[in-house]
């Protein structure tokens, strides 16, 4: 009887064990459902909204920063190839030469430059298309020339038309009497030759 009764208390509790891990598990399931419900709902559209205006935002902030910064660069950049402005209040006629020839030989200065980059620019780009000569001989690759599309038919076509034309032609062409292009002395020698021959008849 006890051991019926111990058994019976044992499976009892297996059973209740049991039930409670399913319950865990779905508890368990129930709660990873929810959790991801959660973040997906995170992001509401009122939430979205917001943020897209603060990246905006901060966009239009990081630019005009950025725009600042590049001014500030060209400036500088400026100030130093040209030089600060010069005051000119009060100053007499030797301090003006004098400015005038300081910008005068900076312009030369900077002209002699701006022509020396530009001989080296044409230099290198003749270089470097001579060294693609050089690489396409090599190669045996020549640069072929842009061909036009031409129909096969057209030629034929083409010869049709003016052998259609010159028939045409022809027999558009009216017949000639040789009598009607005759000369008047012609006429006047034929017309006297003809009683000759009849008196000598």
């Amino acid at each position: 009887m006890a051991d019926e009764k111990a058994k019976a208390a044992e499976e009892a509790k297996k059973k209740q064990e049991e039930i409670d891990r399913k319950k865990a598990e779905v508890r368990k399931r129930l709660e990873e459902q929810s959790a991801k419900k959660q973040k997906k709902g995170f992001m509401t559209p009122e939430r979205k909204k917001k943020l897209r205006l603060l990246l905006r935002k901060k966009a239009a902030e990081e630019l005009k920063k950025e725009q600042e910064r590049k001014a500030a660069e060209r400036r500088r950049i400026i100030d130093e190839r040209c030089g600060k402005a010069k005051n000119l209040d009060g100053a007499n006629e030797d301090a003006l030469r004098a400015i005038c020839k300081e910008y005068h030989d900076h312009i030369a200065s900077i002209e002699s430059g701006k022509y020396d980059l530009e001989m080296e620019i044409m230099r290198k780009d003749y270089e470097i298309n001579e060294l693609n000569i050089q690489v396409n001989d090599l190669r045996g690759k020549f640069i072929k020339p842009t061909l036009k599309k031409v129909s096969k038919y057209e030629n034929k076509f083409a010869k049709l038309q003016k052998k259609a034309a010159e028939f045409n032609f022809r027999n558009q062409l009216k017949t000639v009497k040789k009598k009607e292009f005759e000369l008047e002395d012609d006429k006047g020698a034929a017309e006297g030759d003809a009683p000759a021959e009849e008196a000598a008849a």
